[in-house]
């Protein structure tokens, strides 16, 4: 596993290199064919001009109509030629390298519990995978792939990286809002009173936003990039601000849009206009969703290990298939900490645990007859 690992790390997939991406792709092909020679079906979404998206089913041995899907991502936020300044290393337990806690730890686990469950004749599922090239850029050409394909699965597993070790049972939605505000340019020396302010009207719109925010309904807002005006001496005509809205609830995404579709210039004269894209829907706990956790628990307990929950700020392909009303077990992968930070780093001790306990899972959900309930 580790060396797998390590290969894998070392093909550098950047999510806006198509280039790179499409080499790391031809090797994940390879290694999963060499890994799991089982698979019967598989077929490349073409996702250009990003990473493309690779499907693969793995039957149960013993035959069974009962599916569950799996979610992994190859792409990652290092930029091509990160490893000439940060190789791989491995200090006792850590292993550190650009992807290795988010998420190319996750797949090799997963990919090996499956490995695992059929060498040692355990029983489990029909297992489809989806594995996609674009996660970190908001999924756009995949996720139509995912939300198609995860229907008709009892569960979905997605192998993020945890939480400190604990699985992520809910996750916010997100939102990208751009904010655009026409003004009149004139001299601001000169004639001041003669232009409208966009930066003006941009301030006031950014102290609204913010007051928008109701964390205790798990709400953010965060006016994170603004851009205006042209020179120090002309009024400015044009503002925009890019903001990142994150919900708990629909609720919640209902009021936000309000929010935004109620902005109105404070001088009658300037314009308003906003630009919304909702990336991921709510991942929301619900009783099925809690169900699937129930049996981690007791695939974890039969280890002799214990498992916790959390409810994650940040937002997967998992919330997709959530959206479709399937349950969803998101942070089954590494163990670790420092995502898309220089210090990323993963447990080997932790690849090992993590893998059982996915092998132990995927034959607890087989044999399990309340996932059938789960839909």
């Amino acid at each position: 596993m580790l060396n797998d690992l390590c290969r894998y790390i070392e093909h550098e997939t950047p999510s806006d290199d198509r280039e790179l991406l499409n080499i790391g792709f031809k090797w994940l092909q390879q290694w999963l064919d060499e890994r799991l020679p089982q698979c019967t079906d598989r077929k490349i979404v073409p996702g250009a001009p990003h990473g493309d998206t690779y499907v693969l089913q793995f039957p149960a041995p013993d035959p069974s109509t009962r599916w569950i899907t799996t979610l992994c991502h190859y792409d990652t936020v290092w930029p091509k030629g990160t490893l000439a300044s940060w190789p791989i290393s491995i200090t006792g337990d850590k292993l550190s390298g650009p992807g290795a806690f988010d998420m190319k730890a996750g797949l090799v686990q997963l990919v090996w519990a499956i490995k695992a469950c059929d060498e040692l004749g355990l029983p489990r599922p029909n297992i489809r995978l989806i594995l996609n090239g674009d996660e970190e850029i908001g999924s756009p050409s995949s996720r139509p792939v995912i939300e198609h394909e995860v229907r008709g699965s009892e569960a979905v597993l997605v192998f993020e990286a945890s939480a400190n070790g604990a699985l992520k049972t809910a996750r916010k939605g997100v939102g990208i809002f751009r904010v655009h505000i026409e003004g009149v340019e004139a001299h601001a020396g000169l004639d001041p009173t003669a232009g409208i302010s966009a930066v003006d009207e941009l301030a006031r719109v950014v102290r609204h936003l913010h007051e928008a925010a109701d964390l205790e309904r798990g709400t953010s807002v965060n006016v994170g990039i603004i851009r205006g005006g042209t020179r120090t001496n002309v009024t400015a005509g044009n503002a925009v601000a890019e903001i990142d809205v994150r919900i708990s609830s629909q609720d919640e995404q209902v009021r936000i849009d309000q929010v935004f579709a109620s902005l109105t210039p404070y001088n009658p004269s300037a314009r308003i206009t906003v630009d919304s894209e909702w990336n991921r829907p709510v991942m929301e706990r619900t009783s099925a969703t809690a169900d699937l956790y129930g049996i981690a628990q007791e695939a974890a307990h039969s280890l002799g290990s214990e498992l916790t929950e959390v409810s994650a700020g940040g937002a997967s392909d998992g919330n997709f298939a959530a959206a479709v009303g399937i349950p969803v077990l998101d942070g089954l992968g590494a163990v670790g900490g420092g995502a898309h930070a220089r210090d990323e780093w993963v447990s080997l001790d932790g690849m090992s645990e993590r893998t059982a306990l996915t092998a132990q899972l995927l034959t607890r959900i087989a044999g399990h007859p309340a996932v059938t309930t789960l839909k």
